[in-house]
């Protein structure tokens, strides 16, 4: 059993946020398999479908950002999920926007869905893929920055990458091989 989970926010108001990013990379997988998202006591909405007999859970936790691992820890222990069965896909304000990194293991780097995940699960080590953001523009705060939608201009950046995030995510579910995923789009990124 494999678990995607994608970070945001809940609501509306959050849908089209920067923050939301790791959202669309998992609804956009729940629309390639045409499987839709149903709450779940665990404060998540979970999709699932398999893949070569093996079932695969979209998560999206429901608690807001900084709460996120309250929705993780228990979704895990309930399903018998192992961190090495666990990819997290998240914003990232130090990447480029539209660049993808996925990592196998590391600290929260100040993400706080990371922060409350890696307490949850007491342990840094599980899957990744991080989502280039940018850094905030003018005077803007990281704050108003990841809550504020994409600008026209970087849309189609983003877009690209929530493709190569659900791509990068396929290949991790069909040959259970995350370090090849990683070195195959890490360096494809680099090569960009």
């Amino acid at each position: 059993m494999k678990m995607i989970v994608g970070l945001g926010n809940p609501g509306k108001k959050y849908e089209q946020t920067k923050h939301n990013i790791g959202f669309a990379v998992v609804d956009q997988l729940a629309k390639k398999q045409q499987v839709t998202f149903k709450k779940n006591p665990f404060e998540a909405e979970v999709a699932d479908f398999f893949v070569n007999g093996e079932k695969i859970l979209l998560v999206k936790p429901q608690t807001f950002m900084n709460e996120s691992g309250r929705a993780v820890g228990p979704l895990m222990t309930y399903y018998g999920i192992y961190p090495e069965e666990l990819l997290v896909v998240y914003d990232d304000l130090d990447l480029q926007i539209g660049k993808i990194r996925l990592r196998q293991k590391g600290s929260a780097g100040g993400h706080n869905g990371i922060k409350s995940i890696i307490a949850h699960l007491n342990s840094q080590v599980f899957n990744r893929i991080k989502v280039g953001i940018g850094r905030p523009k003018w005077n803007q705060t990281v704050v108003q920055h990841v809550l504020n939608p994409f600008d026209k201009e970087d849309s189609k950046f983003i877009q690209e990458a929530i493709d190569q995030a659900v791509e990068a995510t396929t290949e991790w579910i069909q040959t259970d091989e995350f370090v090849s995923a990683m070195n195959h789009f890490n360096k494809k990124g680099a090569s960009e």
